[in-house]
């Protein structure tokens, strides 16, 4: 989706969702049996994970019709199972709008929603929280008082968090000063803050491809325009020349990277990649925006290369760095890296925008920062057995799926078997109490559907069960076999 395309898509008077371009995120040939069941929840998936805005107006039905190769009474039965569903409105002279049901509790966003008893979320790769966050709070609480005679604003962060990581990058191999630093809410915040800074309306963006779902859609916000450059783990270098050529072809403003066991993929860049990349990038006046929130998250001992800021000049990479994923999502603090010039910009559009980050969260961060090593020891065991327990469950269940062990991160990457989607598997589990993601989620326009991202977030237990579930939808969906009754933990 451009950008220009989900800000008119929002507007009242916009012209709506183009017919063409809808079919292209539904996928044309995704649809299954009842077509117009399958082209209703399609449209729904859109609206919950963000990908059409609320209150979007649908094509006509006879230019959806057409675009999708079916019958214009399939699409009106869609419209109305959407309308009758919540998921759609009819106004007069205007159309078919898209909304969401009432108390839904769904956010129209790609983040997790409120748990729901009786349903298990894979669609997002989320690990628990570790007692150490509780303890870090603690230690928060008991700091807090020293702090209280003061205002409380503190714009680029509490001084002792920016030192902290200062630290753990100098460690890491990039010298670095807490003035270098600034504390950002999260790195979902700091990346929107960094894009916010580094590209507007119509630039051009090189972005992996797959990868993360959030970024495109910030570049969408931006009315930034996103250039895929195709990302596999087997062929990194690949990667690295892509990127150079798409930068130089479109005159990039701006790169989107995840260095270090990309989402989805698992991808990690060495240290010669690294090198190649940035020298190639800065060449171009090519920014690069270096999102590290996997870098805690080798499951092998392995050594990660240095930051991508190592091998610029000052200015030439961007870092971003959070807590989020390494230990709880919950603890919204997170850290940019950049030069002065770029941080006091990005301080300033923050502050008016919420004021400062919360001082019981930084000093919270301080604490889980402090003991992090000792932590990362254990969350990496338990992240590397959840990981092969859901490999073993997977290549016994569905010995015809691709199933990569990646060395890192929180998931893997599946290839499905000819002729099995992964829009058609997320329909199929929905009901039988499995939340999934299609892998067109992680791409541009319908790209991956053959793809099926599975984090390894879950306990044992939980992960054998959702994998019985998806053997028997994926045998569903073949016709082999009925589906099975909803899952039981």
């Amino acid at each position: 989706m451009t950008t220009a395309q989900a800000l008119e898509w929002s507007a009242p008077g916009g012209s709506g969702v183009p017919a063409d371009r809808l079919a292209t995120l539904l996928g044309r040939d995704t649809l299954h049996p009842p077509l117009y069941a399958s082209l209703a929840l399609g449209v729904r998936a859109l609206v919950a994970d963000g990908r059409l805005p609320v209150g979007a107006r649908l094509p006509a039905e006879r230019d959806l019709a057409a675009a999708l190769g079916v019958s214009r009474v399939t699409v009106s039965a869609a419209y109305r199972r959407l309308r009758e569903d919540g998921w759609a409105d009819a106004r007069q002279g205007s159309g078919t709008w898209t909304r969401l049901p009432e108390a839904s509790g769904v956010v129209a966003a790609w983040i997790p929603g409120a748990p729901r008893q009786g349903l298990l979320d894979l669609a997002h790769a989320a690990p628990s929280g570790p007692p150490e966050v509780a303890d870090a709070y603690t230690a928060a609480l008991a700091a807090l008082p020293r702090y209280l005679p003061g205002h409380g604003y503190l714009p680029e962060g509490l001084p002792e968090l920016r030192a902290r990581v200062a630290e753990r990058y100098t460690a890491r191999g990039l010298p670095t000063t807490a003035e270098q630093v600034l504390v950002v809410p999260g790195a979902s915040g700091g990346v929107t803050a960094a894009m916010r800074a580094l590209c507007g309306a119509g630039d051009r963006v090189v972005v992996e491809h797959p990868g993360w779902p959030n970024a495109l859609d910030v570049l969408a916000v931006l009315r930034a325009r996103p250039v895929p450059v195709a990302l596999d783990p087997g062929d990194t270098a690949a990667f690295v020349a892509g990127a150079h050529r798409a930068a130089r072809q479109t005159a990039a403003r701006a790169a989107y990277l995840v260095p270090d066991f990309s989402n989805p993929t698992g991808a990690s860049l060495s240290a010669q990649d690294r090198e190649r990349l940035v020298v190639s990038l800065q060449q171009q006046d090519v920014t690069v925006l270096a999102d590290e929130t996997m870098v805690d998250l080798a499951l092998e001992g392995q050594r990660v290369p240095p930051p991508l800021a190592a091998s610029g000049r000052p200015g030439a990479v961007v870092s971003i760095g959070s807590l989020s994923k390494s230990v709880w999502a919950g603890v919204r603090v997170g850290w940019m890296r950049a030069e002065r010039p770029l941080l006091s910009r990005v301080a300033a559009a923050m502050s008016r925008e919420h004021g400062a980050m919360p001082v019981l969260d930084q000093l919270a961060a301080c604490a889980l920062l402090d003991g992090l090593d000792a932590a990362l020891v254990r969350r990496r065991e338990q992240l590397r057995e959840q990981r092969d327990v859901l490999v073993r469950a997977l290549r016994t269940a569905l010995p015809d799926w691709g199933v990569p062990v990646p060395d890192g991160g929180l998931a893997l990457w599946c290839s499905l078997p000819p002729g099995t989607s992964s829009s058609v598997l997320a329909d199929t589990c929905e009901p039988l109490g499995l939340r999934l993601a299609s892998g067109s989620r992680f791409g541009t326009g319908h790209a991956f559907d053959d793809r099926l991202r599975l984090p390894f977030t879950q306990p044992p237990a939980v992960l054998r069960a959702a994998v019985d579930v998806l053997a028997a939808a994926a045998g569903a969906s073949a016709g082999r076999a009925p589906a099975r009754s909803p899952l039981v933990l």
